[in-house]
């Protein structure tokens, strides 16, 4: 069965009536968080697939395959990321990478990614424009999602014959990190042959001459200057390198209106330099709001999110760089913690997973803060399921786990991790597979569109209750798996009950451990029936494995 982008837009209920519902109350701590790599999720305009004379080069998906942001705009305005109750979007930098390719081991690769930035203050003339990037963010927040925006601190891009080496009182060269103790995790260079900002560094430096002359050929060099001296007049920091990273990421913030920051490698910089950096990310979110208060969403203050690689939610607040160096980012003003964790905890029982996540942030280690989960990424290389054989638990497992969640594009239509003629991290981005998705391909036991059907129905769940990421678990049953989730903060109620595998051969009476009263009409959110509570259970006479049981 082949599904047009109307029928499937049908099958998942109209996307305007989507659009147009009443906004739900929004938490970070309950996010539904959709991570794409830009030039690998939808490609609208072919006549920017290759730019600054780029060439089709690269080793198996290592290049340029022509996503942008045009692309995005599109999926949010057909209602894709509505239907999927999606309300943030994390992309990856848009920032201009360098303009060649290297060869580092791993065959010729190119910066399509976002993370070997050449100028921070630019759009990368692959993905699009500014103009692109300011229609991203408004179209994005007239759907009521939010963007988070990623940002790296810690390095450049590669050297090439094209992109030469930033100033040496701007970056190391060498050592490279050994990963022993905080000084081989942050003064040294992640890998071979990327630069390492020198972020410990207070001594004043000048702008590298080629990205002076690069503004000057823009014909924007006065007023990149202009800005920059009004920065540091106001802030009173040396114009030393970070002050200027500083300033050129907080000025996306301040000029188009990005809500959050995923920050990239936190653990090869400075604790303190992340707190600079979120000091003045509130400050510029601020200004924003302030500037455009037709544009803003809430009073919410500005959102960030901790990529520290293997950070485990069991670790609690302190994560060990090794040689009895323990570090608490959350002190670093991070609201959150990408969790590596639940890619290990996916291989245990439901049970086991939403007790220990749930205990560990509500009275915990974690009592007050949130983390940020996810089963695979742009860069995990054993994530839970790389061939898909498990793509309804997966959604199970992340979605309904405490915390935020973060699908990576393509969890929901079962993109295939395990790309045969890749090698590495190339591995796990693929091109988006809309194609599979329109032509409803079957594939071991199951057919895509069902897949995404069912990441809907939990996600649109998690958007309709903030309980499912941010109440406390309790377990009501063990045969069959029921558990309620309760939030009571600041004025706000909610409560939801689930039950999980239950068996499909006929309708199963739940009871609801006293959550919903006798009387109380409730909805399940996976059918979309609704039933009456009588003796503390309710039935909705359906024969799926999962209800979703919330008032409306």
């Amino acid at each position: 069965m082949k599904l047009t982008t109307l029928a499937l837009a049908l099958a998942l209920g109209t996307t305007t009536a989507v659009a147009a519902e009443k906004p739900k109350p929004f938490l970070w701590d309950n996010a539904t968080v959709y991570f794409l790599l830009t030039d690998r999720f939808s490609n609208a305009f072919n006549g920017n697939d290759l730019a600054y004379d780029r060439r089709a080069d690269a080793a198996p998906l290592r290049g340029y395959m022509g996503g942008d942001l045009a692309g995005v705009i599109n999926k949010i305005n057909e209602g894709y990321f509505d239907s999927l109750g999606v309300n943030v979007i994390w992309v990856t930098p848009p920032v201009e990478q360098i303009h060649d390719g290297t060869d580092e081991g791993t065959g010729r690769s190119y910066g399509f990614h976002g993370y070997w930035a050449s100028d921070f203050t630019a759009v990368d003339a692959n993905l699009g424009t500014e103009n692109d990037f300011r229609n991203l963010v408004d179209v994005a927040h007239a759907h009521g999602i939010r963007v988070l925006l990623d940002v790296v601190m810690n390095h450049t891009g590669p050297v090439t014959d094209s992109d030469p080496v930033w100033p040496k009182d701007w970056v190391r060269t060498a050592p490279q990190c050994t990963y022993k103790d905080a000084k081989t995790y942050i003064e040294c260079t992640l890998v071979k042959n990327l630069p390492d900002f020198l972020t410990e560094s207070d001594t004043p430096v000048e702008l590298p001459e080629r990205l002076m002359a690069k503004w000057q050929r823009e014909g924007r060099f006065e007023e990149e200057v202009k800005s920059l001296n009004e920065f540091f007049a106001r802030t009173g920091y040396p114009r030393a390198p970070r002050y200027y990273l500083i300033k050129w990421h907080t000025d996306w913030i301040r000029k188009y209106g990005v809500d959050g920051f995923r920050a990239d490698t936190v653990k090869h910089v400075e604790a303190k330099v992340w707190k600079e950096l979120l000091k003045e990310s509130a400050i510029a979110f601020e200004d924003w709001k302030k500037a455009n208060p037709s544009k803003k969403l809430s009073d919410d203050k500005f959102y960030s999110t901790a990529e520290v690689y293997n950070y485990n939610i069991a670790e609690g607040q302190s994560h060990h760089l090794g040689g009895g160096s323990y570090v608490n980012y959350y002190q670093s003003n991070f609201n959150s913690m990408i969790n590596f964790g639940l890619v290990h905890d996916a291989k245990k029982d439901y049970e086991a997973i939403f007790s220990s996540y749930s205990n560990a942030m509500h009275g915990g280690p974690l009592d007050g803060y949130s983390v940020l989960n996810y089963l695979d990424s742009h860069d995990d290389g054993a994530p839970f399921d790389a061939s898909r054989q498990k793509p309804f638990e997966s959604a199970n497992k992340l979605l309904l786990a405490p915390g935020a969640a973060q699908i990576y594009y393509g969890d929901e239509t079962a993109r295939k991790l395990d790309i045969a003629e890749a090698t590495g991290d190339a591995k796990l981005r693929s091109f988006m597979n809309w194609n599979e998705l329109e032509q409803n391909v079957a594939r071991d036991g199951y057919k895509i569109a069902d897949v995404r059907a069912h990441w809907a129905k939990l996600g649109l769940f998690r958007k309709a209750h903030v309980a499912v990421g941010a109440g406390v678990h309790q377990q009501l049953s063990a045969k069959p798996y029921v558990f309620k989730r309760t939030y009571d903060k600041n004025g706000l109620r909610d409560k939801v009950v689930v039950a999980l595998d239950l068996p499909t051969n006929k309708s199963t009476t739940i009871k609801l451990g006293g959550v919903f009263a006798d009387g109380q009409k409730v909805k399940d959110y996976y059918s979309g029936k609704t039933a009456v509570v009588r003796g503390g259970s309710v039935n909705f006479g359906t024969k799926n494995a999962v209800v979703l049981i919330g008032q409306d």
